[in-house]
């Protein structure tokens, strides 16, 4: 198995998590995904990555089941607006592809928001940095390498 970045960091944080991996070839929704590695949806979230009016981006971090709530998302950022940054633009901001963005590890630090229910959740399961990998951890744990802030942020 080859490293990711986001591995190496948390490797280096000495944080302890656990990796996944699955078929590769193309992206998959979230469900697939999920199900390709036999977990329940609501532990298994995606990173979302916004643009709101005043040019500021922002990172939500949702279950893959749900669906972003834009005037939620653009509420708790305390934006007027905010809308998904288009696919082309993702990976020169963030250093990620579409169906392989991570939380961990962008090119620059953004402020994060990661949905309440995470709270109840021992450990959730996202992108590792590369489709075709995922790692586990703690909701704490994430939050000792990037501040999130939990909020309702879905529909």
């Amino acid at each position: 198995m080859e490293k990711t970045n986001v591995m190496r960091i948390l490797d280096q944080k000495k944080i302890s998590y656990q990796h996944y991996e699955y078929d590769n070839t193309k992206a998959y929704s979230g469900i697939e995904v999920a199900q390709m590695l036999g977990q329940d949806p609501s532990r298994v979230y995606k990173t979302l990555v916004t643009v709101a009016k005043s040019r500021k981006n922002y990172v939500f971090v949702i279950p893959v089941e749900e669906e972003l709530d834009l005037k939620k998302a653009a509420k708790v950022s305390g934006e007027k607006s905010i809308e998904m940054l288009k696919s082309k633009e993702l990976l020169s901001l963030t250093g990620y592809v579409h169906g392989g963005c991570s939380p961990i590890g962008m090119k620059k630090m953004f402020s994060t928001f990661l949905h309440d229910t995470a709270r109840e959740q021992e450990r959730i399961i996202f992108s590792a940095g590369k489709i075709g990998t995922q790692v586990e951890l703690s909701p704490d744990d994430l939050n000792q390498v990037i501040r999130v802030t939990y909020a309702d942020i879905c529909k």
